[in-house]
This record gives C-alpha cells, structure tokens and sequence, in this order.
C-alpha cells in the first residue's frame, strides 16, 4: 500500500494545455506513482468539467468544486477591506475548507502539497504532525509589481496592492510551511531575498520538464486543422490567451514588428494560437496577416507547420512552457531577456542581430531580443526561409527536461524532517 498524499490544485490538472496546468498535471501524475493521492481542487472553466474521469483515475479521492469566475470575482473584492490579497477570497470556499479538514480527519495523511499560493490558505496552521510543501511555481506578488509599473490610476493602485498584500501572505506560507518550492533557481533567489534569513533552508527549486514524446514533429498526430497551415507562411505564438502578460505580448508584437514585417512579407501569417482570447486579442484579428484562432484541439500542427515560434514576452515570471515546447517540436525560437528565465544554460541564445546571418546556427538557436527592430529582422529571416528543424534545441529539451528527471526533488521534499 503507498503512503498518502493531500494534493490541492487552484484548478483541475487537465488537459495539460496551459502553464499552470501543464505542471500541475505532470506533478499529479509522478505523485500517483508514489502515493495514494487525494486530490482537491476547483474547475473554473466548463470545458474542463468532461475531464473529472482523467483526473479521477489517478487519485484515491477527488473533491472538485465549480468556481464561476464572476462570482469569485465579487467575492474578491471582500480582500479590500480585510487586507489581503484579493486572490484569498477568490479561492476562499466552504466545502473546499470542509472536504480537507475531512480528508485529514479520517485518513492517515501525513504529507500535503499545495500547488498555487491560493490554496495554501486551506492548510496555514494545522496539525503540526502535517508536514507540508508549497508549491509557488513563481513569485506571484512579483507579477503584479510589473503589472503595476504597465498600469496607471486605479488600476495601478490594486495592482500594487495586489503586490504588496500578496507578497506579505507568500512570507506568511513559507513560515508556516516546512518546503517552499521554486520552478527556477531565479525565483528561488528572488524570494530568498524577501524572506528572514533564517527560512531561507526552507527554499529549494522544482522545475518544470516537458513531454518530449507527445511534442515531437515524429509523434503520431494529425495534421489537419482549419487553417490551411501547410499552405500559409507564418510564424506563431502559443499560450493562453486570457493571461495578460501573454495578451500583452502579442499586442506589442502586433502593434511595434508585424506591420513592419508585412511590409517585406504582404502573404505572412502571424498565428495566435491559444484559448479564451481576450477581446483585445480578439480585435488583433482585425489587422492583416493575423489569425486568432481561439481553443484548439491540437497546438502541435500549429507549431509543426510554423517557419518559427515566437514568445516576445514584456513581463515574465519562470520557465516559459511554450518555449519549451516549441523547441521540442524543432522549432527556431525568438524571445526576449524577459522569456529566457531557466533557460539561461542553452547553448545557442545568441542575439538574434548577431546570428540572423549565420546559416549554421540561425535554424538551431534560441534567438534573444527585445528591440522591435532585431525582433522584425529576424522574423522576415524566417519568413524568407523553408521550414527547417532546430534539431539542437530538441536534443537539449530531450537531455535536460525530462519530467520525472525535474520533479524528483519532491519526494525528497515530501519527506523532509520538519524544520
């Protein structure tokens, strides 16, 4: 019989198909070769209500609760007078509380982990015997400081409340808590440096991999789609598109490089390629060449067909899994400093102005830049090329990302004396 585990997720690990999720469905997943897992978490999207049964099948216990974002988002607001971060609230709910202090009542848990800073609040001073391990991902208050710095008036007043509020609750968690957990060594320096130092042996990193076999240009998938890809030039950017720093980064592209780069290429495509498109996003699809194509069944074929993947990311916290997996699929790669966090090892981040030229590294190398200009160059390149494989960036991802390979630390943390 495998010890338990209480795993609690801010949303239901499936599909694998955003940043969040990608991860907390991987960590699910290696958990469920270790433990008897029981599992609480909420489902704030409908069409993730098909995959209880996914996830189900690796748990001994599940708790899913239906979060409707409206009315998570008024019950947010009671953060304002209360003095915390509006996300508390949010999350904040009856059955969750009471289906976890069940859990732990009536089964031999004696380990937790906590994906998302959200869910920690179920768990902030319990039974001492619980050893617990929170799982950050990123320093999450650090996002809305940058969201702040892009906002003005109001706008800009939460958003560094957000900061504030949410920075001071992240202090709180990793106090209480015996394991803080960072997915890049980054983020784990970034919030050592928050912290006393004498909780800073509490702070440890645990990576995000990538399935390289399912994203893979060999993998057994169809190719076809809606959109005549094999018969577009383009380039593409993948992610969720309800997230504002991914928003954000296809309306600069949009707004500062495309115009300058149908100017070379009348016939190019640029590709946003992700679910719940924004209506800003959505307006993007207004202006020529660009093609917003919403919630797919697929990102693979997108990714294949594609002269290359861009991620021209103006605010970023840890690895980015769309770069990631881009480059498992073979494909060159432009970002910015910005994206690069946890990639930094790569062998071939040349500036993209440097190496557009070189034919013997322009088709293998993640490209870096952030001035409009760089960034335009290199696309037209691109654009200007045959699909070719960045057949280096794939053997880096198959040697250094293995899922089981990054995620291992947690076991040792899970077993950690207390501190």
């Amino acid at each position: 019989m495998k010890p338990a585990v209480l795993y609690l997720c801010h949303r239901i690990p499936y599909p694998p198909n955003k940043g969040d999720k990608i991860a907390s469905y991987h960590l699910l997943k290696f958990l469920s070769q270790h433990f008897d897992v029981y599992l609480g978490c909420f489902i704030d999207d409908r069409h993730d209500q098909q995959y209880r049964h996914k996830v189900e099948a690796l748990c001994r216990d599940v708790c899913f609760i239906t979060l409707h974002p409206a009315l998570a988002r008024l019950k947010g607001l009671q953060a304002l007078y209360k003095g915390q971060p509006i996300t508390l609230p949010y999350y904040s709910h009856p059955a969750m509380t009471d289906w976890v202090n069940h859990t732990l009542n009536q089964h031999p848990i004696e380990r937790a982990l906590v994906f998302s800073s959200s869910m920690a609040q179920y768990l902030l001073n319990t039974r001492p015997s619980l050893h617990k391990v929170m799982h950050f991902v990123d320093v999450d208050s650090e996002k809305w400081r940058q969201y702040a710095q892009k906002k003005q008036g109001v706008a800009s007043y939460l958003y560094q409340r957000e900061y504030r509020t949410l920075a001071k609750f992240e202090k709180a968690i990793c106090a209480d808590f015996d394991v803080s957990c960072f997915v890049t060594e980054t983020e784990r320096q970034s919030f050592a440096a928050m912290v006393e130092p004498a909780l800073q042996n509490k702070i440890h990193t645990l990576e995000n991999g990538i399935d390289s076999r399912y994203f893979s240009p060999q993998a057994d998938f169809s190719p076809v789609t809606e959109h005549p890809l094999q018969h577009d030039n383009y380039v593409v950017f993948t992610g969720a598109m309800d997230y504002w720093a991914n928003v954000d980064a296809v309306t600069w592209f949009a707004r500062k490089v495309w115009p300058k780069v149908l100017k070379e290429h009348p016939y190019g495509k640029f590709y946003i390629v992700g679910s719940s498109p924004s209506a800003s996003v959505r307006a993007l699809s207004r202006l020529p060449g660009i093609v917003v194509t919403g919630r797919v069944d697929d990102v693979r074929p997108y990714l294949l067909h594609a002269k290359a993947a861009i991620a021209p990311m103006q605010i970023a916290r840890g690895i980015q899994n769309k770069i990631l997996e881009a480059m498992a699929m073979e494909k060159p790669v432009l970002t910015t400093p910005q994206g690069m966090e946890g990639l930094e090892h790569y062998p071939g981040n040349y500036p993209a102005k440097d190496s557009v030229m070189a034919d013997n590294v322009a088709e293998q190398t993640l490209y870096v830049a952030e001035e409009p200009q760089d960034v335009t160059d290199w696309v037209c390149e691109q654009l200007a090329r045959p699909v070719r494989a960045a057949t280096l960036s794939r053997q880096w991802i198959e040697d250094n990302f293995s899922w089981d390979a990054k995620l291992s630390p947690v076991l040792t943390y899970l077993e950690a004396k207390h501190v």
